[in-house]
């Protein structure tokens, strides 16, 4: 078994304010109220993914703001996502200069534990992405071991948010490993808050 770097989970999160985070959500129970979800579901899950198994790092946006922003700890680095849509933000991010096994996961999944994070970065040890599944078709993780380079087209072409985004997004990944680990669920709109 080849023994890799220490791995590098990536939290990628939106500052929290009312109108930028959780616009579908906040048209279900109000702009303030998806707001102050969004930030205490963070602040939780930041600290709860906090690990000596792997570095985190937050990747914000906006780029200047969230890099600066006093809501998120000191103590943990932070990247900008970039410009484009979700597919280019997170290759872009995928791609940032750190070392071995990147783990890339969004702020609003409440039911993430350390447990899941330390599975998909196993599931690299003998694949080349990971992919969580969610139940609505697309993922709530996406891993790459990175002992190669990556495809230049990494999740382009892909049309997020629907049923097919995990299929679409393994299908471009053609010639690769690709593995699985557990299926959680993201809060999107207020019937995602009751499940």
């Amino acid at each position: 078994m080849t023994i890799l770097p220490k791995p590098t989970l990536i939290i990628m999160i939106k500052e929290p304010v009312p109108g930028r985070v959780k616009t579908r959500l906040g048209r279900d129970i109000g702009r303030i109220p998806a707001t102050w979800w969004f930030r205490h579901q963070t602040r939780a899950l930041i600290k709860r993914l906090q690990d000596p198994g792997w570095t985190c790092v937050l990747a914000v946006s906006p780029d200047a703001a969230g890099i600066k922003s006093r809501f998120w700890p000191d103590h943990i680095a932070r990247v900008g996502q970039g410009i484009g849509d979700l597919g280019q933000r997170m290759a872009h991010v995928m791609n940032a200069p750190l070392h071995g096994p990147v783990c890339i996961v969004g702020g609003d999944i409440p039911d993430i534990q350390p447990h899941h994070i330390a599975r998909a970065f196993r599931t690299l040890g003998s694949h080349d992405f990971v992919f969580g599944p969610a139940p609505d078709g697309g993922f709530w993780l996406v891993g790459a071991k990175r002992t190669r380079a990556l495809p230049t087209d990494l999740f382009q072409g892909i049309t997020w948010s629907t049923p097919q985004t995990l299929a679409d997004t393994v299908a471009s990944l053609n010639g690769y490993r690709i593995g699985f680990c557990d299926e959680l669920s993201d809060v999107d709109v207020a019937a995602d808050l009751k499940r």
